[in-house]
């Protein structure tokens, strides 16, 4: 079979295959997938393929046996999905973490993004200033700030280690 017959061939059976997998499947969009693997497949074989040879029929039995195949892989991944169930819950955050949210929202973004980086990402304070584009110094004073107004937002508690949000003082 030439390019030009294949053309031809593909044009006129696409539609009449895509139907008759939709009528397997269910599903047009598989069906549409599973019959162009199928015309691909078939693509490498073009030489091979005899007009009187049936054609149609091989393209059709390898859409079927990939719809198939792709419904087997779906029905593993499923029962492996149900064999795993999801936890029952999940814990929220606890009271120290909202807490540090709720007063890394206080700072001005800059001084927020140092602390993060530094603190919470473990940057390096060089790492910090090439990340940001600022100088070192610059990094330097938002780390200095910002520790510092977090200190205003948060204070421990060094009797229960409870973390208080508030005016920074601990009675």
């Amino acid at each position: 079979m030439t390019e030009d017959e294949f053309d031809a061939f593909y044009a006129a059976a696409f539609p009449r295959l895509t139907g008759q997998l939709y009528a397997f499947t269910g599903d047009h969009g598989e069906a549409q997938d599973v019959v162009q693997e199928a015309f691909v497949r078939a693509w490498d074989r073009r030489r091979q393929f005899l007009a009187d040879s049936a054609p149609e029929a091989w393209i059709r039995t390898v859409a079927m046996r990939l719809a198939v195949s792709r419904w087997r892989r779906a029905k593993r991944w499923l029962e492996l999905v149900r064999r795993t169930p999801p936890p029952t819950s999940t814990p929220g955050p606890d009271p120290e973490r909202t807490a540090l949210v709720a007063a890394l929202r206080e700072l001005p973004e800059a001084q927020r993004m140092a602390i993060v980086l530094h603190h919470l990402c473990d940057l390096s304070v060089q790492q910090v200033a090439s990340e940001t584009g600022a100088p070192v110094g610059t990094v330097k004073a938002r780390l200095a700030r910002g520790r510092a107004a977090l200190a205003k937002h948060l204070a421990v508690d060094e009797a229960d280690g409870a973390v208080r949000e508030g005016s920074g003082r601990v009675r």
